[in-house]
């Protein structure tokens, strides 16, 4: 497949996998690392695990991919201090510096170092620095409140003095004579704590100090207005400024305690208003020091980033590519004579010519004196599939892939999928406007797709993204038939020519009742836009829906049937030919292959005729005469006939294949027992061990059950799935008639009340319901319905789906792993 061939017509590289082989590679230690880096750049070989039985610690590279390890975990630091910083890594290309991943380890050892304890000071720094915030700010709030207090005591003091002890007045303190007789030499002691706690807990924290001191304290607070740094957290919340005033010893542990556990933070305060001078000073030239130092930290530490990004791209793929190496190189078996790996591995035919030239260059650059040794293995072991793709055709095998990857070489699905998957979405989504909104949209991924290629995407983004050709193929032929059902956002137009009806009077009174009148020739293209609005509209749409859904049905399903052939054709297997193909195409086609026949010649000579009646009766009443239901002569003769064939195809399919079958392993257990007569030793142990692998006892029973499965599934499959194509026409018809009502009850009723704002609000409504359901939830549903045909109704007639995919060791992939 992957050579050129002859002919007018290039290879279909899609229709079969590419051809694989089992190679064995014989690589000297001493280039065996260049070796499979220069395989990884190819990326066309995948290889097979040698060392399965052994544990990963067991492994002969286990060391180096520990080291591996523990340098991406330093590449991921230094991405999530880049991160947190606001840089992101270069993607400038470079000439590559380190090759040498020891010296890589050693540098990135000591980068990491060098980073940790440049952190540690700086938050060692902000730290202290957003402590010596908070106690300015205690500083100002509880100076203030001394401040004043002082000077409120200091009024209260002079107007004593200056009012003798017999004046009394409303305002005169009530124990002031207490007071005044108070013995001054042993004054009353009080202490005080002031600190910040969160405004949130302010209340709390008020209360549980009242009721453990028994309310013998006095608590002042001030708001602090802008969000305050804490030091411990780092986060800026609300705080408040707090002096609580107690007295005793025991109050005041207390309080210090509850400070504790409220996260108050506490400092020191002196009732001195020179010392509050100096401190606050203090305090000023202490924060303006800590800020330079932090600046500078800071700069030193972006500098490093700086240096870090320009060469973390370089520094964490040179990391990936060296683990996923010894990654590789432990899965290859050591010669006993300890200087040779020995690989095994699959790679497509046409990448022999890349393998051994990777292998020779391998061996000129690492000076090795022997070569690498290439050879092809025989094999009976099923190979993996590799189908060559691109970026169109990629979406398209995805579909069929996640429904069960190929059989190696079997017909492959997606070649067709990529024509008739967006048909029948089309067919369920035709109106040309819509059709025109998915164009706009996947067009704007692919013009972009170079730029978002490279970006993160969210989820529904990026799966969107990869299925950018598949909405454009589906937008395509949605406008297709679109322009077919002549509807765009259900209105219909006159776009090939005038409408071949017209009413029957100036006034078109009777159009909805009585109907119109043919006037001209017939619609060049499309349905013809007079139905629109007529009383025979929904009759004639669905009747057409219906009958194009089975006919696009019968002619899938047939396609299928057909493949089955290719495949049985390819592989060798007569048995499938004669006793599946060839009953299964008879069937269907005896019986829903007539009836897509009697739809077109219906359609073709205007007949009346009732196709229900006529199926029915052709299997209750077969020998009764058609009468009107008659669509051309002799069809009594060819029902009786095609009824026929359909009973004699069921036992086609079920008895002949079991019994040839068991038959089939009788000779070939019998030319075995004769040709072993006549071999070597060595021939004898290898058809043992074959036989002992590749031919078990054949069970005729179970042979015959599953055939019997076969056929019922197949003759029942035959009515259900054909039944299933007719969600074609009922998906179009639901697109059709909602894309109605948001027409007819949104946007013309809006327009009816000659009103700009309700004009405005029914065209924003009108807009998002389009793009809500019709656009996007329709879109989905037409989609998953066109997924269910193409996996169930078309690729279970010949599509087995049991392989596993070529997984390559490619280094092109490892930019898609998460580390």
């Amino acid at each position: 497949m992957g050579e050129a061939r002859g002919g007018c017509c290039p290879p279909m590289d899609l229709f079969r996998s590419e051809p694989m082989q089992l190679v064995q590679l014989i690589i000297p230690i001493e280039s065996s690392h260049l070796t499979v880096s220069y395989l990884g750049d190819v990326g066309l070989i995948q290889f097979k695990d040698l060392n399965a039985d052994k544990s990963p610690f067991q492994r002969t590279y286990a060391n180096q991919i520990k080291k591996c390890g523990e340098m991406a975990r330093k590449l991921r630091f230094f991405k999530d201090q880049m991160l947190k910083t606001g840089l992101s890594p270069s993607t400038k290309s470079m000439a590559q510096a380190d090759n040498d991943l020891e010296e890589l380890e050693v540098k990135l050892g000591e980068l990491e170092a060098e980073l940790i304890e440049m952190n540690a000071n700086n938050e060692k720094l902000q730290r202290g620095y957003n402590e010596l915030l908070e106690y300015k700010l205690v500083l100002q709030k509880a100076g203030e409140f001394f401040h004043s207090a002082q000077s409120t005591a200091m009024a209260q003091q002079s107007e004593i003095e200056s009012h003798p002890i017999g004046e009394e007045s409303l305002d005169t303190p009530l124990l002031l004579e207490q007071e005044m007789s108070t013995d001054l030499s042993k004054p009353v002691k009080l202490g005080f704590i002031t600190g910040l706690v969160p405004r949130e807990k302010f209340m709390a924290f008020e209360r549980i100090i009242f009721r453990a001191t028994r309310g013998n304290v006095y608590i002042k607070q001030a708001v602090v207005e802008d969000r305050v740094t804490d030091p411990v957290s780092g986060e800026k919340i609300e705080k408040n400024v707090f002096v609580v005033f107690y007295s005793g010893e025991r109050a005041k542990n207390k309080i210090l305690k509850i400070c504790d556990a409220f996260g108050a933070n506490r400092y020191p305060f002196s009732e001195d208003l020179g010392k509050q001078v100096h401190m606050v000073k203090e305090v000023s030239e202490r924060l303006s020091e800590l800020k330079t130092t932090i600046d500078a930290g800071l700069v030193h530490r972006s500098n490093l980033l700086w240096t870090i990004a320009d060469q973390f791209d370089q520094w964490n793929l040179l990391v990936l590519k060296e683990k996923s190496i010894y990654h590789t190189l432990n899965m290859l078996s050591i010669d006993v004579t300890k200087k040779c790996l020995v690989a095994e591995g699959w790679s497509p035919v046409f990448a022999t010519k890349q393998i051994q030239d990777a292998l020779r260059r391998a061996e000129f650059d690492s000076n090795s004196e022997v070569g690498a040794i290439f050879q092809v293995l025989r094999t009976k072991e099923l190979p993996p599939t590799y189908f060559r793709t691109n970026k169109f055709t990629s979406a398209f095998q995805e579909i069929v892939d996640a429904y069960g990857v190929a059989k190696y070489q079997e017909a492959n699905p997606g070649v067709f999928t990529i024509v008739t998957f967006p048909f029948l979405f089309a067919v369920m989504f035709g109106d040309w406007g819509h059709g025109i909104c998915l164009l706009l949209g996947s067009l704007y991924f692919i013009i972009r797709e170079k730029k978002l290629s490279s970006q993160k995407l969210g989820d529904i983004t990026e799966m969107t993204f990869g299925g950018r050709y598949v909405i454009l193929m589906m937008a395509i032929f949605s406008i297709y038939t679109g322009l077919v059902y002549n509807e765009f956002f259900s209105v219909p137009f006159e776009l090939f020519g005038l409408s071949a009806y017209a009413c029957r009077d100036l006034s078109c009174r009777d159009a909805t009742t009585m109907g119109l009148i043919k006037v001209r020739s017939t619609y060049p293209f499309g349905v013809d836009p007079a139905w629109y609005g007529s009383r025979s509209e929904l009759p004639f749409l669905n009747s057409l829906k219906m009958k194009m859904s089975i006919l696009l049905g019968v002619a899938q399903m047939n396609l299928g049937i057909i493949l089955s052939y290719f495949n049985a054709k390819f592989f060798g297997n007569s048995l499938n030919i004669w006793y599946q193909f060839v009953p299964q195409i008879i069937f269907l086609n005896s019986l829903f292959g007539y009836l897509s026949l009697l739809i077109i010649v219906k359609w073709c000579t205007g007949s009346q005729a009732d196709l229900y009646h006529v199926m029915i009766y052709m299997f209750l009443s077969p020998t009764d005469d058609l009468g009107e239901n008659q669509l051309f002569g002799g069809q009594k003769t060819i029902q009786l006939v095609l009824l026929l064939l359909a009973l004699v195809a069921v036992p086609w399919m079920l008895l002949p294949k079991p019994f040839l079958l068991k038959k089939q392993h009788q000779d070939r257990h019998q030319g075995q027992s004769y040709s072993l007569v006549q071999s070597t030793d060595d021939t004898l142990q290898l058809e043992a061990s074959h036989d002992s692998h590749g031919h078990e006892e054949f069970e005729f029973s179970e042979v015959f059950v599953h055939q019997l499965i076969h056929t019922i599934e197949f003759v029942l499959g035959a009515v259900s799935n054909t039944a299933s194509y007719l969600r074609l026409w009922a998906l179009s018809l639901a697109h059709s008639e909602l894309s109605t009502v948001f027409y007819e009850k949104v946007l013309l009723l809006a327009w009816g009340f000659n009103n700009v704002i309700i004009l405005a609000v029914g065209i924003i409504v009108f807009i998002f319901a389009t793009v809500g359901v019709l656009l996007v939830m329709e879109t989905l549903s037409a989609f998953l319905h066109a997924l269910r045909l193409h996996w169930v109704e078309f690729q279970n007639k010949f599509y087995e789906g049991d392989g596993y995919k070529f997984s390559p060791f490619s280094f092109a992939l490892l930019g898609d792993e998460d580390e």
